[in-house]
């Protein structure tokens, strides 16, 4: 029995890697494409693409591992009927029980390691990844420009009139508040960015300073000026936090309730897995990807459909309609032929 549960095992095991390779390398191709375009707002080196590409892994492996769980699994049997050695299995009055038990335990290591992507992993990647674009893109807000009108540094707006290798050149800052008007101006300048506070460094300039009672003058040769970026950063402490936190519960709901079902696709698919997978090769005729297909469109289908109407009792509706009808299929199919 060992020898058989290995023989199993190992054939799955080499159409499981073969679907899995090609589906991930094509979703992580498709998720590249569209960190690409954060470039067009940010500024992104090849090792903050990386890190981008690393916070998305756990989502890239969630969403591939249990479809190709299931299209192996199907394939497997499928190919063992096909190539006669199922009738062989059964002829030595072996039960498709034997087959479901050997598929239940990497079924259930792959639910448990999907539930702890989603519940424990998820909210941790989730706001590194978002607090990392948000400090990006309040980065970006200071990528200044030459010629151009109304740009903001702090309090102050800021004209420039030229850049040469990110450092400025012809430089005009204007404050003005209840009591004091300020206007600076400096022949160059450079932006440097000191652990979230931006520092203006200007050179060789001149500033005016006008009140009420007095107007007054100063020449430098370097001032500097403060201004920390303003970033919108998510609190994250804990995953329990996380999905307990009322900030965007909507959202949260529909991936609890999506993602929970998603991680127990690998078990609640075993039964239909040998309905489709073990067939009589002169009495099943082809249908198999027919069946992959609708099964999967129906799972996947009936989780996203049904969340408006029932909410978190999606979850149990379900997973127990979608068993009770793969359970009778399994017995008339299986159970009862052989």
């Amino acid at each position: 029995m060992h020898s058989l549960r290995t023989y199993i095992l190992r054939n799955f095991s080499a159409l499981f890697f073969s679907i899995f390779t090609p589906l991930f390398a094509i979703a992580s191709i498709i998720f590249i494409i569209k960190l690409a375009s954060y470039t067009a707002v940010i500024e992104l080196s090849l090792w903050e693409m990386f890190k981008l590409y690393l916070f998305i892994l756990p989502e890239l492996l969630f969403y591939t591992l249990p479809l190709c769980f299931f299209i192996a699994a199907a394939l497997s049997l499928h190919k063992l009927s096909t190539d006669n050695e199922m009738i062989v299995i059964f002829a030595l009055a072996i039960k498709p029980q034997f087959i479901l038990k050997t598929l239940s335990m990497p079924a259930l290591l792959l639910t448990i390691l999907l539930s702890f992507n989603f519940l424990i992993l998820f909210p941790h990647v989730t706001t590194l990844s978002t607090n990392f674009v948000r400090y990006k893109q309040s980065e970006a807000q200071f990528n200044l420009k030459a010629s151009e009108f109304g740009h903001s540094f702090g309090d102050w707006l800021l004209y420039i009139g030229g850049v040469d290798n990110k450092t400025y050149s012809n430089i005009v800052l204007f404050r003005k508040d209840d009591v004091e008007e300020i206007l600076i101006q400096a022949s160059k300048a450079r932006i440097l960015n000191q652990n979230g506070v931006l520092q203006l460094q200007l050179f060789n300039g001149r500033g005016y300073s006008y009140t009420d009672e007095m107007l007054s003058e100063l020449q430098f040769k370097d001032m500097s000026i403060n201004n920390i970026l303003q970033t919108d950063l998510r609190a994250y402490k804990s995953p329990l936090e996380f999905w307990l936190d009322p900030d965007r519960a909507s959202s949260k709901k529909q991936m609890f309730i999506t993602d929970t079902l998603l991680s127990l696709f690998p078990l609640a698919s075993l039964f239909i897995i040998l309905s489709i997978g073990i067939a009589h090769v002169r009495h099943n005729r082809g249908y198999l990807f027919l069946w992959i297909f609708a099964t999967i469109l129906i799972y996947y289908g009936a989780t996203t459909a049904l969340q408006g109407l029932l909410g978190f009792y999606t979850i149990p509706t379900v997973l127990l309609l979608f068993l009770a009808l793969s359970y009778v299929i399994y017995r008339r199919k299986i159970v009862q032929r052989f």
